[in-house]
């Protein structure tokens, strides 16, 4: 079982590996590109009616650019302490959906978390603000 859940959330590392890009942080909240823990992947995190959303908007493999635009993260909402708990995270491989927490970090950084049920159970991955110039397909 253990297997399983690690292999899944191996994959929730690979389709996060597809977001992540530019830290811009306005009041708190962790909007902007952010380049993925891998550097294959961009996703563009906005504000969505109070909740974090966000879809990809760059891949570093033109054999992804059929996910560009897609959205990878959904309903996020603010709790204590800064962050954004609830809501989800898409594996864009597995076409499965995990839980997600989301932390800015004091180092600029933002701390993304993708679990299954219980924080016990979870893959973090740390993005970083993608560069200026990215060229963004979306």
């Amino acid at each position: 079982m253990h297997t399983v859940i690690k292999n899944s959330l191996t994959a929730l590392a690979f389709c996060a590996t597809l977001g992540g890009a530019s830290l811009a942080i306005a009041g708190g909240q962790p909007t902007g590109i952010w380049l993925d823990h891998t550097g294959r992947g961009a996703v563009q995190i906005t504000d969505c009616g109070g909740n974090l959303c966000g879809r990809i908007v760059w891949t570093k493999d033109s054999n992804n650019a059929g996910v560009c635009g897609k959205q990878v993260i959904g309903n996020a909402k603010p709790i204590a302490g800064g962050k954004w708990d609830g809501g989800w995270i898409l594996d864009v491989d597995e076409d499965r959906k995990y839980q997600v927490e989301i932390a800015p970090l004091s180092n600029g950084n933002l701390q993304v978390t993708g679990y299954l049920g219980s924080k016990l159970l979870s893959e973090t991955m740390i993005w970083t603000r993608a560069p200026a110039d990215t060229k963004t397909c979306a």
